[in-house]
C-alpha cells in the first residue's frame, strides 16, 4: 500500500489476522462459545499432528482434552467467561488426543470475546507447549532435592535410603542402590572393571507402590550379579544405560530372579547408573519406571551421572569414615585395658558406651600400699589423631603413676606433655587439617589408699567425679578444676581428700553431663532389683555392672548419646588380719626385732618358702638404711594382698640411691640387694616424711 493510499477496513483485516493465526500460527488457539464448546482450532500447531479438527469441534472443553485434574481447570476457564479476568500462563497438565505418550506441560492463557455492545461471544484460549522447559526445570528440581537431602549423615546405607526416598515417587516409581559390600566395611572400592564375583549388597528399595513390592532380593542381602546384563555392564565400563522394557530382552535370562520382579512391578523404563568415583566401583543404582511417567532418554541421563556424582562421594564420605573410625577403635581397644581389675578393697565396673569418642580413656592402677589410683580422660576431636592423643596420654600416667606422683603433682607433669604435644600439632604445615584443630584433654586423677578410707583427687578441665555414699546421698565433691591438659604450660593443680565410707562409689565418666545427671538423682545406683523404685543403701548389694545399666537406661533420649565413658568404683573393707605394723627404735637392736617380727607374721599368714628369708633379709636392709640415713618416728608394715608389700617409714627428707658398690667398698650394698630380690621397689613422700616400699609375688595357692 502506498503512502497516502486509504487504509482497508478494520473488519476485513481482523478476518484475515485471525484466518492466519488459525491456519499458519505454531501457538495453538482455540475459540469457545459460551456453552465451552470448541468451536475453532488452529491446524498448524505440532499438537494436531494425527487429529482431525472433526474430532474436536463442537465437544465441550471438558470432553474435547485429556486435562489431567480436568475439573479443577475447567472451572478457571468458565470464571473467565463469568468475570472477564484473563487468565494468563496457567500451567496445565494434559495427554494429546488419541495419543499413548505420557501427559505433557502446557501454558494456558484465556481472555473472553465481548462485542461492542457488551454481549460475550465465547473465549479464545492459547496454548503453548512448554514440554522441554518444565522437564528441564523439574530435572533440575530433582537434583536440588538429591543435594539438599541425600548424604546428611555419615552413614553410607542411610546415604542410599535417603536417595531412593527422594528420587520415588517423583522422578522414578521404583529405585534400588545396591553396593559394593568391602564399601560398607570402609574397605578400598574395586576399580573398574568390576572383578567377576564381587558380592553387592541391597543398600535401599523404594517403590511407589509401597513396600509390599515384590523385589528380586530383600535389603541386606549379600550376592554378586550374574551377567552380562546392562548391570554388569555398567559397572564394567562405568557407562549409564537406559532400557526399554516394553519387548523381551534377551538379558532377562541371564538374571530370571531380577527379571521376574521387574516384569510383576510393571516396569517399562529401566535406567542403569553406576556410583563411580575416580575409577573405583562403589555400587549401582537401578531406576525403573512404569506408565505414569514417561520412559527415561538421554536427557535423563545427563541428570543421573550428576545424582550418581553426589551419592557417590557422600558414600565415599562414610566409607572414609567408617573406615577411621573401625582403625580408630581398634588402635583405642588396643589402647585400653579389657576391663578394669577389681583389688581387695576396690570393686570396678567400665561401661564404653556405643557412642564413645575415640579419645575417651579410663586405667585402673594399682599401687604400692594396697593402693589404687583410677582414671578418667577425655581428648577432644574424633578419630585416629584423638585416640593416638589419648594413648600417649595414658601412657606417660602410667609412667608417672610408677613414680609415686601425688595426683596435682601428676597432672602438672601430664599438661607439660599434653602442651608439647599441642605445641608438635601447631607446628604442622597450615595445609595439615591437624594444624586448625586444637589439642585439648580433660582428665581426673583419684588415688583410693583402703587403709585409711581416704581418697585424694586432682581433676583438670570440665570432668568432676561424683560420689554415692552407703545410704544413698549423692555429691559432686567441692575439687578446684584446673585449667585443660594442652593449653596453658605450668598450670598448677590442687587436690581434694574425701573420706569414703566402705560401700561408697566414685562414678568417673568423660562426660560432665551423665556427672551432673547422677548427682541430681542418686537413686539411679540404689534400686531394688524386684521393683526398680529407689532404695537407700540397697546399691551396697548390687553388682556394679547392673548398676551402670541402670544409669545408661535412665538418660534421657538426648543425653544417652553423650554419655561417653563410665568408670564405677565401690570400696569394701580391707581384711584387718592381712595388715601388720610395728613401731620401731631408732637403735640397731630394731633390725633384729624387725626381722623377727616379719618372720613371725609370714608364719601366722601361712607362708613358707624362700619368699621368708627373702623378706627378712629385707626388712633389715631397709630399717638399716632408715636408722643410718632417716629420721625418726621408724616403722615398718607387712600387707599381704595381691603382693606380699613391705614398708618402712621414717621422717628423714632424704631419698635413697640405688648404686653398684665396688668390689673394696665395705657398705653400699643394702639398695642394690633388695632390688634383686623384690619384684617392685620405690619410695613415697608425704608431709611427714617417706616411705620405703618393696614387693614381692606371693606364691600360688598360699592360704588366703
Amino acid at each position: 500500500m502506498a503512502p497516502g493510499d486509504p487504509a482497508p477496513p478494520i473488519g476485513e483485516a481482523e478476518a484475515a489476522m485471525v484466518d492466519a493465526l488459525f491456519t499458519q500460527s505454531p501457538v495453538g488457539l482455540h475459540l469457545l462459545d459460551t456453552d465451552l464448546r470448541v468451536v475453532r482450532i488452529n491446524t498448524a500447531t505440532s499438537a494436531m499432528r494425527g487429529v482431525t479438527p472433526e474430532s474436536l469441534i463442537g465437544h465441550r472443553f471438558a470432553d474435547a482434552y485429556d486435562i489431567i485434574d480436568g475439573d479443577r481447570h475447567e472451572a478457571a476457564v468458565r470464571a473467565v467467561l463469568e468475570t472477564g479476568v484473563p487468565l494468563r500462563e496457567r500451567l496445565v497438565r494434559a495427554r494429546r488426543k488419541g495419543g499413548t505418550a505420557p501427559p505433557g506441560y502446557y501454558a494456558m492463557s484465556v481472555f473472553r470475546l465481548d462485542n461492542p455492545r457488551g454481549e460475550v461471544l465465547g473465549l479464545a484460549l492459547s496454548v503453548v507447549d512448554v514440554t522441554p522447559r518444565e522437564r528441564a526445570l523439574e530435572r533440575l528440581r530433582v537434583l536440588d532435592m538429591v543435594r539438599d537431602r541425600v548424604g546428611r549423615t555419615m552413614d553410607s546405607v542411610v546415604t542410599c535410603d535417603e536417595l531412593v526416598g527422594t528420587l520415588v515417587p517423583g522422578y522414578a516409581e521404583g529405585a534400588v542402590v545396591e553396593l559394593v559390600d568391602a564399601v560398607l566395611r570402609g574397605d578400598d572400592p574395586p576399580l573398574s572393571p568390576l572383578p567377576k564375583g564381587v558380592p553387592l549388597l541391597r543398600a535401599a528399595f523404594r517403590n511407589s507402590r509401597g513396600p509390599d513390592q515384590p523385589q528380586a532380593h530383600p535389603v541386606g542381602a549379600v550376592l554378586s550379579l550374574p551377567g552380562p546384563t546392562p548391570f554388569t555392564q555398567a559397572l564394567s565400563d562405568l557407562r549409564p544405560r537406559v532400557i526399554a522394557l516394553d519387548a523381551d530382552p534377551p538379558w532377562m535370562s541371564t538374571d530370571p530372579v531380577r527379571a521376574e520382579a521387574i516384569l510383576a512391578s510393571g516396569a517399562c523404563s529401566l535406567m542403569v547408573v553406576p556410583l563411580a568415583l575416580r575409577g573405583s566401583i562403589l555400587g549401582l543404582v537401578s531406576l525403573y519406571r512404569g506408565r505414569y511417567l514417561e520412559p527415561y532418554d538421554e536427557d535423563d541421563i545427563e541428570l543421573a551421572l550428576q545424582l550418581a556424582d553426589h551419592t557417590a562421594l557422600c558414600i565415599d564420605n562414610g566409607r572414609r569414615f567408617t573406615r577411621e573410625h573401625t582403625i580408630a577403635s581398634t588402635v583405642q581397644r588396643h589402647l585400653m585395658p579389657h576391663r578394669p581389675a577389681s583389688h581387695t578393697a576396690l570393686e570396678t565396673a567400665y561401661v564404653p558406651t556405643a557412642t564413645n569418642g575415640a579419645g575417651s580413656w579410663y586405667d585402673t592402677i594399682p599401687l604400692s600400699g594396697a593402693r589404687t589410683a583410677m582414671v578418667i580422660g577425655n581428648v577432644a576431636g574424633h578419630g585416629i589423631h584423638a585416640t593416638a592423643t589419648m594413648g600417649q596420654l595414658r601412657t606417660v600416667i602410667r609412667s608417672l603413676a610408677a613414680f609415686e606422683q601425688p595426683p596435682d603433682e601428676l597432672l602438672a607433669r601430664l599438661n607439660d606433655t599434653a602442651t608439647l604435644l599441642a605445641a608438635e600439632r601447631a607446628s604442622l604445615p597450615t595445609g595439615d587439617p591437624l594444624h586448625r584443630e586444637a589439642l585439648t584433654a580433660a582428665c581426673v586423677y583419684a588415688v583410693y589408699d583402703p587403709l585409711t578410707r581416704m581418697c585424694t583427687i586432682a581433676r583438670s578441665g570440665h570432668l568432676a567425679p561424683v560420689v554415692v555414699r552407703p545410704d544413698g546421698t549423692a555429691e559432686i565433691p567441692d575439687i578446684p578444676a584446673g585449667p585443660p591438659l594442652g593449653v596453658t604450660s605450668g598450670a598448677p593443680f590442687t587436690t581434694s581428700d574425701i573420706v569414703l565410707e566402705e560401700g561408697s562409689i566414685l562414678a568417673l565418666s568423660s562426660s560432665p553431663v551423665v556427672a551432673a545427671h547422677l548427682a541430681g538423682h542418686p537413686g539411679l545406683l540404689g534400686r531394688r532389683p524386684e521393683t526398680g523404685s529407689p532404695d537407700t543403701g540397697r546399691h551396697t548389694g548390687r553388682p556394679l555392672a547392673d548398676l551402670c545399666d541402670d544409669l545408661l537406661y535412665s538418660l534421657p533420649e538426648g543425653l544417652a548419646g553423650r554419655a561417653g565413658a563410665l568408670l564405677l568404683t565401690r570400696t569394701r573393707p580391707f581384711p584387718a588380719d592381712r595388715v601388720a605394723s610395728w613401731h620401731l627404735e631408732p637403735d640397731p637392736a630394731a633390725v633384729s626385732a624387725a626381722r623377727h617380727h616379719a618372720g613371725e607374721q609370714l608364719a601366722a599368714w601361712g607362708i613358707e618358702g624362700d619368699i621368708v628369708f627373702n623378706t627378712e633379709l629385707i626388712v633389715s636392709e631397709l630399717v638399716t638404711n632408715a636408722i643410718r640415713h632417716g629420721a625418726p618416728p621408724l616403722a615398718l608394715r607387712l600387707i599381704n594382698d595381691r603382693t606380699l608389700t613391705c614398708e618402712v617409714r621414717d621422717a628423714g627428707p632424704a631419698a635413697p640411691r640405688l648404686r653398684h658398690a665396688r668390689t673394696v667398698d665395705e657398705g653400699g650394698r643394702g639398695l642394690f640387694i633388695t632390688a634383686q630380690l623384690a619384684q617392685a621397689w620405690g619410695t613415697r613422700y608425704d608431709a611427714d616424711g617417706k616411705t620405703i616400699w618393696t614387693e614381692q609375688s606371693l606364691p600360688p595357692g598360699r592360704p588366703s
